[in-house]
């Protein structure tokens, strides 16, 4: 192969990464769904705001956001898929707390918990964000400072952001279905090992090698790693997860400049709640249409989210480069995990152990 050939080999496929990055897909979303979601993450805020106590409503707010797991069936079908979902992020949320009163086990709990999500979000054709939030409620939990007295306040904080949000979820889904037919409820296809657990508990696994190394690392907050590494990782494609994490370095490297600027501003607790219902209303109009995007946007809003509490009790350049490695180190393990589980031969080979270990097969009865 000559020099020319394979320098035009690079420059196509350069191209062709350059306009997958710039694609914008086309989607029917109503802007009144960016916007609900963004009440049901934001009037906490306001509350918390109103009572001098804006560290309740952070946690009120991490539970609104299960208003993102509203789909748009009819509407007994999506309320009570709302409800399963809020009980879902609270038991997330409450192991998470319970693995921070229990240090030892914290690795392996957050493992499990997304493992155990994404094999339900997979049985029950949970579209995205998939199990992602349910494992950052978890995450948060875990790494939150609480005393033991404290923890059933914390999860009681989060349920009531959890049931403002099926309350806005309500009020939303009787106005938006009065001017559009629901789209039918699917039957369930049937359950494969291969999708449905295999690829849960590679998942579960590569979740926690990555929280195991940024432990390992001593990163600042650890937690954001696996949560990187599970954003990247559920990709149905290898192509997906390629895309997904080249996306995501992008998209969190200038989100992180716009994290600096916002949080140089004085940030009031009513400030704070305003700019996360508008970085809300932004993640959630741009998140169909271009992942990179709304990336930029992620970056802050998780931020604020999770740091706020503690924003003016640190640098805060130290907290943005703490955040690229933490997304760095997360991409990069997701890929090679995404390597793993969209590899013929690796799965050749895992799988069938895993497969005889999970599923024993009945002695046989002797014959009389």
């Amino acid at each position: 192969m000559s020099a020319r050939h394979l320098w035009r080999q690079v420059r196509q496929q350069l191209y062709a990464e350059g306009r997958q990055l710039i694609t914008i897909r086309p989607s029917d979303r109503p802007w009144q769904m960016p916007f609900a979601a963004a009440l049901a993450s934001g009037l906490p805020l306001l509350v918390g705001a109103a009572f001098g106590r804006v560290d309740y409503g952070l946690v009120s707010s991490l539970g609104g956001l299960v208003f993102l797991y509203l789909p748009d069936t009819p509407l007994h079908h999506r309320m009570v898929s709302l409800m399963a979902s809020a009980f879902a992020m609270i038991a997330c949320y409450t192991l998470g707390i319970i693995s921070h009163l229990l240090p030892a086990g914290m690795l392996l709990a957050l493992a499990t918990v997304a493992m155990l999500s994404n094999m339900t979000c997979r049985f029950y054709q949970v579209n995205p964000p998939g199990s992602l939030f349910f494992f950052m409620a978890a995450a948060i939990g875990a790494y939150s400072p609480v005393e033991l007295l404290q923890a059933p306040f914390k999860v009681g904080l989060l349920a009531l952001g959890c049931l403002l949000a099926c309350v806005v979820a309500f009020v939303y889904s009787l106005f938006i279905l009065s001017r559009r037919l629901p789209r039918p409820v699917q039957p369930l296809p049937p359950a494969s090992f291969e999708f449905v657990v295999f690829d849960s508990v590679l998942i579960g696994v590569c979740v926690g090698v990555s929280l195991l190394l940024a432990q390992a690392l001593q990163l600042h907050n650890p937690y954001w790693v696996p949560v990187s590494c599970l954003a990247v990782i559920q990709g149905m494609s290898l192509r997906a997860v390629w895309e997904k994490q080249l996306q995501r370095l992008l998209g969190t490297s200038i989100g992180l400049l716009l994290s600096w600027g916002l949080l140089a501003l004085p940030l009031d607790p009513w400030r704070l709640a305003l700019m996360i219902i508008v970085l809300t209303f932004i993640v959630e109009t741009a998140v169909v249409r271009h992942y990179g995007f709304a990336a930029i946007f992620i970056t802050p809003l998780t931020l604020l989210l999770a740091e706020a509490v503690t924003l003016g009790h640190g640098s805060v350049s130290a907290l943005i480069q703490a955040r690229f490695v933490d997304t760095l180190l997360g991409c990069l393990v997701g890929l090679a995990g995404g390597v793993c589980l969209h590899s013929p031969r690796f799965r050749a080979w895992a799988s069938p152990p895993l497969r005889r270990l999970l599923t024993p097969q009945r002695p046989r009865q002797a014959a009389d």
